[in-house]
This record gives structure tokens, sequence and C-alpha cells, in this order.
């Protein structure tokens, strides 16, 4: 490492931070929005994500991906170039000699050849680009702007995304310099819980980890860069549990507590397991949606993994049939603080499903006797 490339301490206190669900709806409605008014992609700024390890950057850009694809039609592809593991000649090409062999031609790298068809959108992610050197971060200058290297031009319908974490995180991370910071829009992604359940349930995540975080939601991210430890509870390593328990077919989770521990560390995989032993105690939600259900759990951490399995089925399920309002009767059965956090939380769960909790005749007799 020379002189000029020493690593050195770097904070983003003048951007905002967004979550990844956030950060997928805005951009896609930047570019959707673009490309329906036939306006040029390729003059949007390149969107710098930057975050802590594991915090879904990457997975959150696949994501985007999909979305412009079903919102235009368009086929959408995702070209991930990880800077880290380039020289500075791997983005411009190799030189050869021309046919006459009095000029050298650079031969056009693999990430350049893109389809160029109407129908087509290419997305170019120059992941790790903080963990780049400095003298590949300087390649990418033309890239981020110019939408160009050396001879090599990017086609028109390439949106152009850079991802990396932050010298704080104490990663492999170099300060970016001014002249390429200044090319981009950066956005400092952010913990989102709920936009990671829901992410989790359309990815089919196995039930006992949404369930968990649903309960735990402090621990779904507890990264530590001033820790030793190497393993430690991320978006990314509770999706790691999640293809474990599902692959190996775990139906105990404490058969493969090593291999959680393995991912999230020690303290998570024990509370996760010991949640896990505890789920038969926890009520059936559909039958409290139902009104079959008369058993009160007993104990803080199954009240409160009660209560959130509750509140995140009526986000999508409050306007069918009687569930809301045999939801509610269950609810007034609970310990009065446990009550108190349901309502809390569907009250703060949207407009729509406010509006439908203040008009429940059952809502506004206990909010008559109990609101203070």
């Amino acid at each position: 490492m020379t002189k000029n490339e020493k690593m050195t301490e770097i904070s983003n206190p003048s951007i905002a931070s967004i979550s990844v669900g956030k950060m997928i709806e805005q951009l896609s409605a930047v570019y959707v929005n673009a490309l329906k008014m036939d306006r040029k992609i390729s003059e949007l700024p390149t969107f710098m994500l930057w975050g802590q390890p594991g915090i879904g950057k990457s997975q959150g850009v696949k994501q985007l991906a999909k979305t412009i694809q079903k919102e235009t039609g368009k086929k959408t592809y995702v070209t991930d170039v990880r800077l880290l593991l380039f020289n500075p000649i791997d983005l411009r090409g190799i030189p050869v000699a021309n046919q006459d062999k009095t000029l050298a031609v650079w031969l056009k790298p693999q990430i350049f050849d893109m389809d160029t068809s109407c129908n087509v959108i290419n997305i170019l992610f120059l992941d790790e680009i903080s963990a780049a050197p400095p003298s590949v971060q300087a390649a990418a200058y033309q890239i981020t702007l110019d939408r160009v290297v050396g001879e090599h031009r990017l086609p028109d319908n390439c949106i152009v995304i850079a991802a990396g974490n932050r010298v704080t995180d104490k990663s492999v991370a170099y300060k970016m310099p001014k002249a390429l910071s200044n090319r981009m829009c950066h956005l400092e992604i952010s913990v989102d819980v709920n936009g990671w359940v829901n992410w989790a349930k359309t990815k089919g995540l196995d039930g006992r980890v949404i369930g968990f975080l649903s309960s735990r939601p402090d621990l779904l991210s507890k990264f530590d860069p001033s820790s030793e430890d190497v393993a430690f509870p991320t978006p990314r390593s509770w999706e790691m549990v999640s293809n474990v328990l599902l692959n190996g077919n775990y139906a105990n989770a404490n058969d493969c507590y090593v291999l959680i521990c393995g991912l999230v560390g020690a303290g998570a995989a024990t509370e996760f397991c010991g949640w896990c032993s505890s789920r038969e105690k926890i009520p059936d939600v559909n039958e409290i949606a139902n009104g079959f259900c008369y058993y009160i759990p007993q104990g803080r951490d199954t009240l409160y993994s009660t209560v959130m399995l509750i509140r995140h089925f009526l986000e999508t399920n409050y306007q069918k049939g009687n569930y809301l309002d045999n939801c509610i009767s269950y609810a007034k059965r609970l310990p009065p603080d446990y009550t108190m956090l349901l309502f809390t939380q569907l009250a703060a769960g949207g407009d729509d499903i406010k509006k439908s909790l203040i008009k429940n005749a059952q809502f506004s007799n206990w909010l008559r006797t109990h609101g203070k």
C-alpha cells in the first residue's frame, strides 16, 4: 500500500439515510418514468450506495432490476463487477496491434459487451468500489460520469450503480477521491426491519427466521466495526440461516445450532434457537384471526412474539372477514402493556389500517376506558 493509498476515516454526515426498500422505490420511479417518457437514462446520475457489510445493497440492486423489468416490460440484466478484483487495465482492455501493426487497439472487456436492443435495460453494478485501490477508482471516473473507459463506450440503455462499505465499517475500504465522489448521487443504506420482513416473505425465507426477527427486530443487524467477532447478525447472514434450515430440512433449529452460531454469532443463535423451542407456546395467528383461540401465552418474549405476529398478519389481512375484529377481541385479553403495544403498532402501520382501527367499535370502546 502506497502512502497515497493509505486508508483514512470517512463519515457521511451530509447525505440522507434510506432503507433498501425505499431506495428501490425511488430509483425505480426515476428510471421507469424516464423510460416511459422516452428520455435517456444515460443522462441520469450514477447512484452510490453506502452501507455496512451484509445490509442488502447487492440484493437491492437485483430487486431494482426486477422492478424495472416488471414496470417497463423490458428485459433487465445486471452485470456485477467487483472492482476490488480489477486492475486499471482490466477496465480499459488488453492492447493489441492493429492490422497494419502501426497502432495499439484496446480489446473491449467483457463487461462492456452488452445487449443494445431497445427492449433491453442493462445495469452495470460496480460493487465494492470503495474497496478498490485508488488507481482502479481513478479508472472508474470516466464510467461514472462520461460512461466511457478509454475507447469503449457504454450503450445508452445502460444504468450505472455503484456500492461499497464505509471506511468506518473497518472493512477493506479506501477513502473515495473527491473527483470521483462528486460524479455520483450518494445514498446511505439503513436497516429497515419491516421492509426486510416483507422481502423475506416474498423470497420464501424460513418462517422461523421471519417470526423471530419480527419479535426481535433489534437482532436483524448487530454490526459493530470495533468488535473482533467474525460472525454477527446482518440481513445477509439471516438469509443464510434460512437457507441452512430449509436445505438441511431441520425441523429443530437446535440440531444445527453450530451452523447458525457460525453465521450470526453465539448470542443471536442462542436466542433464536430458544425462541424456536418456545414457538409451540405461541398461539396460531390464524386461529386468533378466526376467533377460535382462547389461549393467552405467558412470559415476556412469548407475549411480545404473539403481538408482533398479529401485527404482521393484520398488515395485509385487516380488511378480510372479521380478522381485525377478532384480533382486537383477543388483544383486549392480553396483559394491558401488550394490548397497548399492539394497538400502537397498528396505528403506526399506515393510514388505511389506522382508519379501520379507529372505525372499529371494540377499539373505540377500549380507547374510551383505557386511552390515557
